[in-house]
C-alpha cells in the first residue's frame, strides 16, 4: 500500500469504523472520516498519525449523503468502507415508525447510494480499488425483536455480494467485500439498547480481520470461528427453527 492512498469510512467515530481507521493509519492511507459527532471525530483528527479529514453528516439524510459524494470525489477514494450502521429494539409493531425509516435510510439508502456512486467511478481506474460494506451475521436470518435491523442488513449482504460477481464478469479492478460480524463490543450495542448472549470479539480484531481480508479480494468475510460454523450449519436448519433461535437470543438482551 502505497503513500497517500485514501479511504472514506462512514461510522468512523467509534467501534469497527474507528479501529478500521486507526489500522489504515498504520498503513500510511490518509483518511476521510465521516461521522455525526463533530467532537468526537476532531478528537480522532488529532490523535491518528496520518492525514485526516473529517466530514460531519448525518447519513439518514439523502442530501447530505449526496453531498458527502460529491466532495468525496474530489479526493480520489481507493477505499470506501460502508461502516454507518443504526439499529433499534423491539416487537415491529412497537418501535416508532420515524425511527425505522432513519434506521432503514442510513443502513440501506446511504451506503447503497455511496457504493454505485463510487463503483462507478472506481471502474475506470487502471490501480486497485476497494468497496467493503459492513453487514452483520444478522444478514442470513430473520431477526424477530430487531426485524427492520435484520432486514436492512440482508439487503446490504445480497447487493454487495451481487456487485462482487458484477464485477468479477466485467474484470475490473474493483474488489468488492461484505463484513459479517456476529457480536462485537462497540457502543452500537448501548445506542440500540442490547446485550449479546454470545461473547463478543473486540473491534479492533474485527476491523484488522475485516480490512486483511478486504486486500485479499474476499467476497465474505466472517471474523471467528464460531459465526463461520452457526453460518454453515444455519443451512440446515428449517426458517421456523431459526426464527425461534433468534427470537430466544433476543429475548435474553437488556430490558426482557
Amino acid at each position: 500500500m502505497g503513500d497517500f492512498m485514501k479511504a472514506l469510512i462512514t461510522g468512523a467515530s467509534s467501534g469497527i469504523g474507528l479501529d478500521m481507521a486507526r489500522y489504515l493509519a498504520t498503513k500510511k492511507y490518509e483518511l476521510i472520516l465521516v461521522a455525526r459527532n463533530k467532537e468526537k471525530l476532531e478528537e480522532i483528527q488529532e490523535q491518528l498519525p496520518t492525514k485526516v479529514t473529517i466530514i460531519v453528516a448525518d447519513l439518514s439524510n439523502e442530501q447530505r449523503v449526496k453531498e458527502l459524494y460529491v466532495l468525496a470525489k474530489k479526493e480520489n477514494i481507493d477505499i470506501l468502507i460502508n461502516n454507518a450502521g443504526l439499529g433499534d429494539f423491539g416487537p415491529l409493531t412497537d418501535t416508532d415508525l420515524n425511527k425505522d425509516l432513519e434506521l432503514i435510510n442510513t443502513n440501506i439508502k446511504a451506503l447503497h447510494i455511496l457504493t454505485k456512486y463510487f463503483a462507478k467511478e472506481m471502474e475506470n481506474k487502471s490501480t486497485d480499488t476497494y468497496i467493503l460494506n459492513v453487514a452483520s451475521s444478522a444478514a442470513f436470518q430473520p431477526g424477530p425483536l430487531m426485524s427492520t435491523y435484520y432486514a436492512t442488513k440482508a439487503y446490504v449482504y445480497q447487493l454487495t455480494e451481487a456487485l462482487y460477481y458484477e464485477e468479477k464478469k466485467k474484470k475490473t479492478k474493483v474488489h468488492v467485500s461484505v463484513l459479517c460480524p456476529g457480536p462485537v463490543e462497540t457502543n452500537f450495542n448501548n445506542v440500540a439498547g442490547v446485550e449479546f448472549a454470545v461473547k463478543p470479539l473486540t473491534s479492533s480484531y474485527v476491523a484488522r480481520y475485516a480490512i486483511d481480508q478486504m486486500f485479499k479480494g474476499k467476497m465474505l468475510i466472517i471474523p471467528g470461528i464460531k459465526m463461520k460454523l452457526a453460518k454453515f450449519f444455519s443451512r440446515f436448519a428449517s426458517d421456523k427453527y431459526l426464527l425461534k433461535v433468534t427470537y430466544n437470543i433476543q429475548k435474553r438482551k437488556k430490558g426482557q
